[in-house]
């Protein structure tokens, strides 16, 4: 069999005449990565949801944050210290799981993440959350158990909508007012 016909049988017509398809969901946990894989970028106009979960991935690539339908985004058990500030064009992202990796701090302009509803983030170093994090209204659970955590924000109470905070095994002397 020729290398023409074996590719042809692989990609769907429609890809050969030029049409995108609507992706909008894909999993590569468990897959022993080290990097984010280029072909999600084939979807970054339709894409929703994206886990990543279990891997080895140390950094997250600036074209992952041009996602911009994406509401999961799920990175848990991988090897991430920085969570970019480019995470601020995820503008519909509702949900985020990045629990145990190595993340120290959240980037201030998070708070662009007007729709995030659910951060999962346990068991990273991370010592306080920027003032910016106080601004995620729509934030109704939030996971940081095992954080190092030695203070909240000081208006961290705006989070009227948060029905589920889990602040276990922490540093925290106090709570704000």
């Amino acid at each position: 069999m020729s290398k023409r016909s074996f590719f042809v049988r692989l990609v769907p017509c429609r890809c050969l005449r030029g049409e995108e398809e609507a992706v909008t969901s894909l999993d590569y946990s468990h897959c022993s990565l080290e990097t984010v894989p280029k072909e999600i970028f084939n979807f970054e106009k339709t894409l929703q949801e994206l886990y990543l979960d279990a891997n080895q991935i140390e950094e997250l690539p600036k074209q992952l944050f041009n996602c911009q339908l994406l509401n999961r985004l799920s990175m848990p058990d991988n090897d991430i210290s920085v969570l970019p500030a480019a995470i601020a064009n995820l503008i519909n992202l509702r949900e985020l799981d990045v629990s145990k990796n190595s993340i120290q701090e959240f980037p201030e302009n998070i708070k662009n993440c007007k729709v995030l509803a659910i951060v999962e983030a346990s068991v990273n170093p991370i010592a306080k959350l920027p003032e910016g994090f106080t601004q995620l209204l729509s934030l109704t659970q939030l996971y940081l158990n095992d954080a190092f955590l030695e203070f909240l924000p000081a208006s961290f109470g705006r989070l009227t909508k948060l029905q589920i905070l889990e602040l276990r095994e922490n540093q925290l002397k106090m709570l704000p007012k």
